[in-house]
């Protein structure tokens, strides 16, 4: 499985910006699909997860109502809106994939990486 995510850019504070994540290869066996970010200097963590029934998961304290993860079972794509941005919502946000069945939470639950895309918000 190969991800790629795109959509990441330098953008002010209070703008919004949308991720993309696109999947191929053996896609038939993913099912929770994940941002994750790492900010510099800091542990990577999880953002939100999504599977393939649209069940959710956020991780609250980072997204603050601000996030919505999305996802389209068709295209194999999974797509994470963010509004009212903050500079402390700079770092490499991560796609990653699992044949796990439920809204996985943690790093070790994912078998598939994307190589990021950087989202840095400017005060």
């Amino acid at each position: 499985v190969r991800l790629v995510e795109s959509g990441g850019g330098l953008v002010q504070t209070g703008d919004s910006l949308r991720l993309y994540c696109a999947a191929s290869g053996s896609t038939s066996s993913i099912d929770s699909m994940a941002w994750f970010r790492q900010a510099p200097g800091k542990e990577r963590e999880f953002v939100a997860c999504i599977i393939r029934s649209h069940s959710t998961n956020y991780a609250k304290s980072v997204t603050q109502g601000r996030f919505t993860i999305s996802r389209d079972n068709v295209k194999n794509t999974v797509n994470l809106q963010m509004i009212n941005l903050k500079p402390e919502d700079t770092a490499i946000y991560y796609c990653a994939a699992s044949f796990r069945g439920y809204p996985a939470v943690f790093e070790g639950e994912y078998e598939h990486w994307g190589q990021g895309t950087q989202v840095t918000v400017s005060s």
